[in-house]
C-alpha cells in the first residue's frame, strides 16, 4: 500500500493543483518512483489511498498495467483518514498476510525485495538515520527489536510491513498509525532495521528543490 491521501499543506501553494505524490523527483512524480520500484522487487498488487486532489491520482496513474502490476484504489473522500485510518479503511483490500506500507511523500532507494516475508509480531520498521528537522528520532534499535526509549534514536522512514492484528480495536474514522506502532514496540512485537541509503522526506517547497539538486548532480541514489 502507498499512503498518497495527505492534503500536503506544507508543500503549498504547489499542492493547492497537484497532489503532494505526483510532485516529480528527477523528472518523474514520486508515486511513479514507488511504483517502479515495488514492481522491480516483485509486488504484483498495490493499494493507493486518495483523498485530496485524488481524481488527479487516479487518472494520472490508472490501473497499474504500464507499470506491470494491478492497482486499486481506496477513496477516503475530501479530507482523508490520516495514516492509520487509511490503512484500517483499506484492509479488505490488502489480503490476509503480512502487506508492506509505504509513505507517497517519501523518496528513497531503499531495495523493498529485503522486507521480509514473515514477521514474528506486528511489525517491521525501516528506520533512518535523522534528517535535519527530526534530530530526536523516533524508535530505537535493540538488536533486530524496535524500541521506544533508547540513548539513540532514528527515524520512522515511512516504510513497514504491518499484520492486520496491528489495528486489532480500531473502528473506521480518522487516526494515526504512530500510537499503533509505539505500543506495538512497548509490547515487543515490533521487529526494525536500520538503512543507510538513499531517504528524504520530501515535506516543503525547499526540500524538493535541494532532493532535485541532488539528484540532478548524481549526489543522490536513482530512487529505484
Amino acid at each position: 500500500m502507498i499512503l498518497a491521501a495527505g492534503r500536503g499543506k506544507r508543500m503549498r501553494p504547489l499542492t493547492d493543483v497537484t497532489p503532494k505524490p505526483l510532485l516529480e523527483v528527477g523528472g518523474r512524480p514520486l508515486l511513479v518512483h514507488h511504483i517502479e520500484a515495488l514492481a522491480a522487487a516483485g509486488f504484483h498488487d498495490i493499494v493507493i489511498n486518495v483523498a485530496w486532489l485524488g481524481r488527479r491520482i487516479v487518472d494520472d496513474i490508472g490501473d497499474g498495467e504500464r507499470f506491470g502490476v494491478r492497482i486499486r484504489y481506496s477513496d477516503e473522500g475530501e479530507t482523508g483518514l490520516e495514516t492509520g485510518g487509511g490503512i484500517f479503511r483499506a484492509l479488505p483490500l490488502l489480503g490476509d498476510g503480512p502487506f508492506v506500507v509505504v509513505n507517497g511523500d517519501v523518496w528513497t532507494d531503499y531495495p523493498f525485495e529485503r522486507l521480509p516475508g514473515r514477521l514474528d509480531g506486528l511489525a517491521h520498521l525501516v528506520l533512518v538515520d535523522n534528517p535535519a528537522h527530526n534530530p530526536g528520532g523516533d524508535f530505537g534499535l535493540s538488536g533486530s527489536r524496535v524500541i521506544n526509549e533508547a540513548p539513540r534514536r532514528l527515524t520512522f522512514s515511512g516504510i513497514g510491513v504491518y499484520r492486520a492484528g496491528l489495528f486489532a480495536g480500531a473502528s473506521d474514522g480518522v487516526f494515526p498509525l504512530a500510537p499503533l506502532l509505539r505500543d506495538a514496540a512497548r509490547r515487543g512485537a515490533a521487529s526494525g532495521e536500520h538503512y543507510r541509503g538513499a531517504w528524504d522526506d520530501v515535506g516543503t517547497p525547499e526540500r524538493l528543490e535541494a532532493l532535485n539538486e541532488a539528484v540532478a548532480a548524481g549526489r543522490a541514489g536513482d530512487g529505484q
